[in-house]
């Protein structure tokens, strides 16, 4: 399938807050998700280790054992990271009809990791880029560690298909990617038929997202020749508290 692309879609020519504003997204390669934060690629380079350990998603309603996952919350007002109580990951069923409508709650992100200082200068140029974007601080924050597998054959990063997420801004980036192929990322507008498709493949490649102005999705990944993973760490910024049920 041939998609569009967005008019005048640029990656690394200019500041990301910029290019989301333009065209709802931003793609950074690795060198300026480094920029973005402030930290070597040497320092990020510490993070991976942490996805060693996470425990199986036991929520999947398709009845899958691809999809490995821990959770957190957070409220960031730069310089401040206050790590919230544990609460569950909720989404209205508007924005995920597969896994939306119910509390999942996962496995918490471990404090080692949280305390992580290349990962606190992340969350910090994030939340930075967004603000910037909106104009307004975006301190809700709800982080993702994800590890789709394999082991079993087909992995599938959002098994909900393209969507948007309920949220006011989205970051995905890539930690690590090991024996498969497939995966290809794919945005549209939410509004309109342009869209533009690419692979992640080197670590900390960053998508950052306008939730209200574009969808997204990720194809399956299937092993190649063993089988193997996908990480990423999944960002949801909101400027109005976390997502709950209403």
């Amino acid at each position: 399938m041939t998609l569009a692309r967005f008019p005048a879609w640029r990656l690394d020519d200019e500041a990301p807050a910029s290019l989301i504003r333009q065209q709802g997204f931003a793609l950074l390669g690795p060198d300026a998700t480094r920029r973005l934060c402030g930290e070597p690629l040497p320092a990020l380079d510490t993070l991976p280790a942490f996805w060693g350990d996470l425990p199986l998603d036991e929520h999947l309603r398709d009845g899958g054992r691809y999809r490995h996952r821990r959770h957190a919350s957070l409220v960031i007002r730069p310089p401040a990271i206050e790590i919230a109580p544990r609460r569950p990951h909720w989404q209205p069923l508007d924005y995920n009809a597969l896994h939306g409508g119910f509390e999942r709650w996962f496995a918490p992100c471990t404090d080692p990791f949280l305390a992580a200082p290349a990962l606190r200068s992340l969350l910090r140029g994030l939340a930075a880029t967004f603000a910037e974007v909106a104009g307004h601080p975006v301190p809700f924050v709800e982080m993702h560690q994800f590890r789709i597998t394999t082991a079993d054959g087909i992995g599938r990063p959002t098994p909900e298909g393209a969507h948007r997420d309920g949220v006011d801004f989205v970051a995905v980036l890539l930690v690590d990617r090991q024996a498969v192929r497939g995966g290809e990322t794919r945005v549209f507008q939410a509004e309109g038929m342009a869209g533009i498709r690419f692979t992640m493949e080197q670590p900390w490649t960053a998508l950052l997202l306008d939730d209200a102005r574009v969808i997204h999705e990720t194809t399956p990944l299937q092993p190649d020749d063993a089988a193997g993973w996908r990480d990423t760490l999944v960002l949801t910024f909101r400027r109005d508290g976390f997502l709950d049920p209403s």
